[in-house]
């Protein structure tokens, strides 16, 4: 390969790289309903008691007991970013018959 096809070959793609174009544009998200994940039989422990301090920007969420293995286990809360124009609905626990389901909390619109 000479000299110029390679100048030539690296100009072309100098010049295809600078004249790429930019899209603006904004999408909003519709999610279903929350949906049963959980559904047992044994009734879950109450929630622990968890003491957090304010953190402007964020969300706790709390924390729940899970079925693994033929026992309860709690899994802790954690922090997440607001979203703007949403608020949390926590998760819950809620008894249908003899059963227990988790209701799995979600963001939804103010």
């Amino acid at each position: 390969m000479q000299l110029k096809d390679v100048v030539g070959a690296l100009s072309f793609a100098a010049l295809a790289t600078l004249g790429g174009c930019f899209v603006e544009g904004e999408a909003h998200v519709r999610a279903p309903a929350p949906a049963v994940t959980v559904e047992v039989e044994a009734e879950p422990p109450p929630p622990v008691e968890v003491v957090t301090e304010v953190r402007p920007g964020f969300v706790f969420i709390q924390g729940r007991h899970e079925w693994v293995g033929g026992r309860w286990v709690w899994r802790r809360g954690y922090w997440e970013r607001e979203r703007v124009g949403h608020v949390f609905v926590q998760g819950h626990w809620e008894r249908r018959g003899r059963h227990h389901v988790w209701i799995e909390g979600h963001w939804a619109a103010r």
